[in-house]
C-alpha cells in the first residue's frame, strides 16, 4: 500500500494550489482556544514541505459535529491562530469552505501563504459525499493531498471527491501511518505480538479474527476479558460482560488454539466493590465474588504480559487494560505501556485510550509509531481498505 499510491514526494507542487485534507478536529478549552494541538502539529511537516517546494497549501478539515449547520463555537479561528504560531506565518482563514468568495480568496493566495477553509461539516453535503459539494471543493486546488488518516475510513466529500478529478497523493503523516501498518501487517518481524483491550468483544471481533491469521501471540485485557472468561464458565462477579458474545469468544479461543497462536487472558484481577476511584479494592485470582467487578489486570498478569512483550519484534497495541483514568486501576495499562516502550521492536499504538495512556505516562517518544486515527486504525487492523487511501492516485510502473 505504501508504494502503490502517489506520495507528496511524487507531486510537483511549485506554483500550484495544493488542496490538503488535514485532521484538525482538536479539543477547545473553556477559553475557546485549542487545548491540545497534537493533531495540528502532526500535519505541520506536510504543510511546511509544500511551502518549501513553492506550493500554496489550501487546508480543509472538520471540527466537532455541527450536523450540517453553522455553529459559531465550532469555527476554525482558534485552529488558524494556533497553526499560525506553529508555522510562524499568517494563516488566512476563509469564512466558508466553498463558494465564490472562497474561490476568490484562494485564487489570490500567493506563494508562501497558507489558506484554511472553514469547518467542512457546516455543510451536511460533506458527510453525505454529495457530488456537487465535492466538485466545489475540487475547484479550489490543482493537486490533492490527504494527510487526514483519522478520517480516511470515511467516504466523505473532502476525503474522496477531489481525488477523483486531480492527482491525489498521501501526505507525510498519512504515508507514515500506511507504512507503519503495512510493515506490521504484511511483513512483520517475528515474534509479532498484538495487545487488545477496551470494553467490548463486539468492538474488536473483526480485529481479533484478522490478527489471529498474522500474530504469534495475542494478549487480551480490559473489560472484554470477562466475556472470554465467563464463556468458559468462570465466575466474573459484576464485571462487564456481553452474554450474547459467548459463542464468538469460544470460537476465537478455538481458532487461536488451531492456529497455534499464544492467546493469554488475565490470570489475576484488581477488583472493586463499585465503579469509583475511592472504591474498596483488592487483588484476586480465580472466581470474582458476586458484588465485585474487575477494573484492571493484576500483578501476575502484568508480569506475564510484560514477559511476552519483551520478546517481541513487532507489537500492535489497541485498548487499555483497565480503567486507567482512575489511579487505583491504572497499574495494568501503565505496565503494558512501559513494556511496549522498553521492547526492542517496531511498536504501533492506536486507539484514543491507548494513545492517551502512553501520553499520560510520558512514553510517546519511545513508541515507534503513535497512530492519529482510532477508527481508521481499527479498520486497518480488521483488514479493511480505507476509502481515503483507496481514492489516492495509483503509482505507475
Amino acid at each position: 500500500m505504501a508504494i502503490s499510491k502517489l506520495t507528496l514526494a511524487d507531486l510537483d507542487v511549485a506554483g500550484k494550489r495544493v488542496l490538503v485534507r488535514v485532521d484538525f478536529n482538536v479539543p477547545l478549552g473553556d477559553d475557546g482556544e485549542v487545548s491540545n494541538d497534537a493533531r495540528i502539529r502532526a500535519s505541520v511537516p506536510t504543510i511546511q514541505a509544500i511551502l518549501e517546494r513553492g506550493g500554496i497549501p489550501v487546508l480543509m478539515t472538520h471540527l466537532g459535529r455541527p450536523k450540517g449547520k453553522v455553529v459559531d463555537a465550532m469555527r476554525l479561528d482558534p485552529v488558524a491562530r494556533r497553526l499560525s504560531e506553529l508555522l510562524d506565518r499568517k494563516v488566512k482563514k476563509a469564512d466558508d469552505c466553498v463558494g465564490p468568495a472562497v474561490e476568490k480568496l484562494v485564487k489570490k493566495a500567493q506563494k508562501g501563504e497558507v489558506v484554511l477553509l472553514e469547518n467542512l461539516r457546516f455543510h451536511k453535503e460533506e458527510e453525505e459525499n454529495e457530488p456537487g459539494f465535492a466538485a466545489a471543493l475540487a475547484k479550489l486546488g490543482e493537486l490533492y493531498v490527504n494527510d487526514a488518516f483519522g478520517t480516511s475510513h470515511r467516504a466523505h466529500a473532502s476525503i474522496v471527491g477531489p481525488a477523483a478529478v486531480m492527482p491525489a497523493a498521501a501526505g507525510l503523516l498519512l504515508e507514515k501511518e500506511i507504512d507503519s501498518f503495512e510493515r506490521a501487517l504484511t511483513k512483520p518481524e517475528r515474534p509479532f505480538v498484538a495487545i487488545l483491550g477496551g470494553a467490548k468483544v463486539s468492538d474488536k471481533i473483526l480485529v481479533i479474527e484478522n490478527l489471529l491469521e498474522k500474530v504469534d501471540a495475542l494478549l487480551i485485557g480490559g473489560g472484554m476479558t470477562y466475556t472470554f472468561l465467563a464463556a468458559q464458565g468462570l465466575k466474573i462477579g459484576a464485571s462487564l460482560v456481553e452474554k450474547d458474545r459467548f459463542e464468538v469468544a469460544k470460537k476465537i479461543l478455538a481458532k487461536a488454539k488451531a492456529k497455534k497462536v499464544r492467546l493469554e487472558l488475565p490470570v489475576d484481577h484488581v477488583i472493586a466493590d463499585r465503579f469509583a476511584d475511592d472504591a474498596e479494592c483488592k487483588t484476586i485470582e480465580g472466581a470474582i465474588p458476586d458484588e465485585w467487578m474487575a477494573l484492571d489486570i493484576g500483578p501476575k498478569t502484568r508480569a506475564l504480559f510484560a514477559g511476552v512483550i519483551a520478546g517481541a519484534k513487532t507489537i500492535i497495541w489497541n485498548g487499555p487494560m483497565g480503567v486507567f483514568e482512575m489511579a487505583p486501576f491504572a497499574a495494568g495499562t501503565e505496565a503494558v505501556a512501559r513494556a511496549v516502550a522498553d521492547a526492542q521492536a517496531l511498536s504501533i499504538v492506536g486507539g484514543g485510550d491507548s494513545v492517551a495512556a502512553v501520553e499520560q505516562f510520558g512514553l510517546e517518544s519511545r513508541i515507534s509509531h503513535i497512530s492519529t486515527g482510532g477508527g481508521a486504525s481499527l479498520e486497518l487492523l480488521e483488514g479493511q481498505v480505507l476509502p481515503g487511501i483507496a481514492a489516492l492516485t495509483d503509482r505507475q510502473g
